[in-house]
């Protein structure tokens, strides 16, 4: 029985120590220059979260998504062409790249394909 006892209290013992090694070896500083620097959307990481962000970076995120998600729509098309009445293909992919040229146009009327301002 006293065995069994000083074996669990060794065991804890190491344990305990194990993790305070661990936690005094981890502690990361208040300043550090990852956490610091802004991230790729231009957010300071210890600022307001409620300061307001460029409408511009905004609407190029949506032109990625949007044309991000025309690949992902345009692709299986290819593999329908088999299988599809292709004048019903035709014309529903001519629709769909026909609504993304004239977003892409609305944009470019706007400025917001303008990387230089």
């Amino acid at each position: 029985m006293f065995c069994i006892m000083l074996v669990s209290f060794i065991i804890l013992t190491i344990s305990i120590l194990v993790m305070i090694l661990a936690s005094t070896i981890s502690k990361k500083t208040m300043i550090d220059r990852e956490k610091m620097s802004p991230f790729e959307c231009g957010f300071d990481p210890k600022s307001s979260s409620r300061m307001p962000f460029s409408l511009r970076f905004f609407l190029i995120t949506i032109i990625f998504l949007i044309f991000d998600v025309e690949i992902a729509l345009i692709l299986p098309i290819i593999m329908l062409i088999k299988f599809s009445n292709l004048m019903v293909l035709l014309y529903t992919s001519f629709i769909f790249i026909l609504i993304l040229l004239l977003g892409l146009y609305h944009e470019w009327n706007q400025g917001m394909l303008n990387w230089s301002n």
